[in-house]
């Protein structure tokens, strides 16, 4: 038996169970995770996957493949590059004939006018034959060439539309195990609902916190929806940078957020909803068009704690129906108080 069949056979037997003690999925990815970490060639990965565990008792699904993604694989990164690489070369190409096909229909539409003048003059200074015969020959050729542009140009956007059928398929299938929001760059839905699950089967002491953004379709109808996107990304952030202990934060969909906050009760996740109402409560936006700072912008939030044997769907329901609490009582506050 050879040492690295041995030391694979010893590092299979410690994976597995942790595995199974942390409810860790048995996919190829995550196997190759918690092998890296019973082999110990990455120590920061160890590091980081066992702070994950000291703050949630378990490995959140989203936790485990972002540490997979950060520490063992690359090929998502790497199918990602291509994809936007051949996404380049395709708008360069038909740009380029666009503005190929452009500049002959405009040369084209001169010499019609010039043209058109030539063969005024038939009449009006009595060209001879071989003059208006050189008109016409000038005109059909130009015909056929501009005819020959815009047929390319035809074929390259047939042949663009196929490619993009084509690009959207494999983002498809790239973005099918994306952790993250594409415009807050939170951890997503998927990623959401993955966790909490896993975590409530698990019945992990934890408290969700959901948050709404007040008064958001005003925003969006009195500044624009690339204002509210912004707004959106502001509040992202704050969110963002107030994560520690373990908290994670989630786009829940649209101008709502969730926060998971592991090992904590209720009061304490309240508390934390607080300072996190009141630093929002501080932000301003820009707005492009007129360069006028934008204020008054405040989160309404709903708190709940796990109880025994609950499930996810029953505590997302409680934090959602105290979420509307603090919106029907008016707004920018924390709920159950």
């Amino acid at each position: 038996m050879t040492d690295d069949f041995k030391k694979s056979t010893a590092n299979l037997r410690k994976a597995v169970p942790l595995m199974m003690k942390n409810h860790v999925a048995a996919t190829p990815a995550n196997y190759a995770l918690w092998y890296t970490y019973v082999d110990n060639a990455i120590p920061q990965l160890n590091r980081d996957l066992d702070d994950v565990i000291d703050n949630y008792g378990i490995c959140p699904p989203a936790a485990g493949q972002q540490l997979y993604q950060n520490y063992v694989a690359c090929r998502t990164e790497t199918d990602m590059r291509d994809l936007r690489a051949n996404i380049e070369i395709l708008v360069n190409e038909v740009s380029n004939s666009m503005v190929d096909t452009l500049s002959d229909t405009s040369q084209f539409s001169q010499l019609i006018d010039k043209s058109f003048v030539d063969l005024a003059r038939v009449e009006n200074e009595a060209m001879s034959m071989e003059e208006v015969m050189k008109v016409i020959r000038q005109l059909v050729s130009e015909s056929t060439e501009i005819r020959h542009s815009t047929r390319f140009l035809n074929n390259q956007l047939e042949n663009a539309a196929k490619e993009i059928n084509h690009l959207k398929t494999q983002l498809a299938v790239v973005q099918q195990d994306a952790l993250f929001d594409a415009l807050t760059s939170l951890y997503n839905r998927r990623a959401f609902d993955s966790d909490i699950n896993t975590l409530c089967r698990a019945e992990q002491k934890m408290s969700l916190v959901l948050a709404d953004i007040d008064h958001f379709k005003t925003f969006n109808d009195t500044y624009g929806h690339l204002f509210g996107d912004t707004v959106i990304k502001g509040i992202a952030r704050r969110l963002q940078l107030s994560c520690r202990d373990g908290i994670h934060a989630y786009r829940f969909g649209g101008e709502e957020f969730a926060l998971i906050v592991p090992n904590k009760s209720l009061r304490i996740a309240r508390q934390y909803g607080e300072t996190l109402r009141r630093s929002v409560e501080k932000l301003s936006v820009k707005d492009r068009r007129t360069s006028e700072q934008v204020g008054n912008i405040t989160i309404s939030l709903g708190v709940a704690e796990l109880e025994p044997g609950e499930s996810a769907e029953s505590l997302i329901e409680r934090a959602d129906k105290y979420l509307y609490e603090a919106k029907q009582l008016g707004r920018n506050r924390v709920m159950p108080i």
